[in-house]
């Protein structure tokens, strides 16, 4: 292995830190939150093997390395692999995202029976939040992306296509179909696909931004992932009170582009997100591969029939029946700065979760609720820690909720403040 420069600390000059505001957000907190949207659009991560020779760089030289990174196109096989410590949430998950890759008897009545598409994006995202899954993807610029989930004997696949976006669950042989934009809470059509990064490049910007003078960020050694040599960038907290240990980015040296993406928590063990690609060509794919046609006897439900652009404007209902809207929603406070930041909200009627003994939630939900929560004690009062090994939310008793990648102690003395 070529010598390094010593490990350096991104603060250290002026100069550094602008270089630091370019990267994606994707590698803190907020991207497991949303790892749904986000690692499935391609931020890349695995298996490293051998130690490759490649000249020396800088924390700073591979940052501006990532930020110029032109990558548009390219194709190739992700394994994902999340491991959040949430229970599992067994015949529930069905249930909870209205759709699952169940069978077309069960969910192919589409929007009439009010369960929506077995094939919407939303619910079927969802299950890449547990467990290790198997993707294959391609991209050609950011008007063109595919992604399938593999499964052992059925296949998901989630295409971006110009104006339109398409999803087909081959298990229920449901399809789902929008307006790209559209069918996400975006009404204009002018967001939404703008929103959620397509390309390798969208998520290295993302994470040059998420860079601050609470961090430190340095090049440590080299790796060879998917037969790519790649330099490591590693990116730690220096703040306390932070459950986020380390991230790592392998950036591939010849094109910058992020190569793998592992997220380890302060308490130890394994990754909470290990994303990675196992195979990458930088070709053009054929043009081919973003074409789709529903298949023979497909039910197509579109995006719309379900009201999927309403963007908050339809009222919801709480725990004794009363309607409230966004606005119910609003106050929102960020305690702190950095990792150890933590957002503190209010929910709507200003009282805390509903429960199975007063008839607001099912009883099977109420036990998944009781075995994730801790009840805590302070001088806010009383309440509920619900926890995972990366993200912690706080909810009180008189309807305050606190939450951040930060530890539940921190929550508390949050609240106390």
């Amino acid at each position: 292995m070529a010598p390094y420069e010593p490990a350096q600390d991104t603060s250290e000059t002026g100069e550094l830190r602008a270089g630091r505001r370019k990267a994606a957000r994707y590698a803190v907190p907020v991207a497991v939150a949303g790892v749904a949207a986000a690692t499935i659009g391609l931020v890349p991560a695995l298996a490293t093997s051998g130690d490759p020779d490649l000249p020396g760089i800088t924390a700073q030289e591979l940052i501006e390395k990532m930020a110029a990174s032109d990558t548009q196109q390219l194709s190739g096989n992700v394994k994902i692999s999340t491991d959040l410590g949430l229970p599992s949430l067994g015949g529930m998950a069905g249930g909870f995202t209205g759709g699952g890759g169940g069978g077309g008897a069960e969910h192919g009545e589409g929007g009439k029976g009010g369960e929506g598409s077995a094939a919407d994006p939303k619910g079927k995202l969802m299950e890449l939040a547990s467990g290790t899954h198997t993707l294959r993807v391609a991209a050609d610029g950011p008007d063109r992306q595919k992604v399938s989930v593999l499964g052992d004997a059925a296949e998901y696949s989630l295409i971006h296509n110009g104006d339109e976006v398409w999803a087909y669950d081959s298990a229920s042989n449901e399809a789902y179909h929008a307006e790209a934009g559209k069918g996400a809470g975006h009404e204009d059509g002018k967001k939404g696909a703008d929103d959620i990064p397509a390309t390798p490049r969208d998520f290295a910007e993302r994470a040059l931004k998420a860079v601050d003078d609470t961090t430190s960020v340095t090049v440590d050694g080299t790796a060879q992932v998917a037969g790519r040599d790649a330099y490591r960038l590693v990116v730690e907290p220096k703040q306390s009170g932070s459950t986020v240990g380390r991230i790592t980015v392998a950036v591939d040296a010849k094109t910058g582009t992020s190569l793998k993406f592992t997220l380890t928590p302060a308490s130890g063990g394994a990754a909470v997100v290990d994303v990675g690609f196992t195979a990458v060509d930088f070709g053009k794919p054929s043009a081919s591969t973003f074409d789709f046609t529903p298949p023979k006897g497909a039910k197509v439900t579109e995006a719309d029939e379900h009201g999927e652009s309403r963007d908050f404007k339809d009222k919801y209902r709480g725990r004794d029946g009363e309607e409230f809207t966004e606005e119910d929603l609003s106050g929102l406070n960020v305690i702190g700065e950095g990792w150890s930041s933590i957002a503190e909200l209010k929910l709507p009627g200003g009282r805390g979760l509903p429960t199975a003994g007063s008839g607001d939630v099912p009883q099977d939900a109420q036990k998944f609720l009781d075995s994730l929560g801790d009840r805590v004690d302070g001088k806010f009062g009383s309440g509920t820690v619900f926890s995972t090994r990366l993200i912690n939310a706080l909810v009180t008793d008189d309807g305050k909720v606190y939450v951040g990648a930060v530890t539940k102690d921190a929550l508390v003395k949050a609240a106390n403040r």
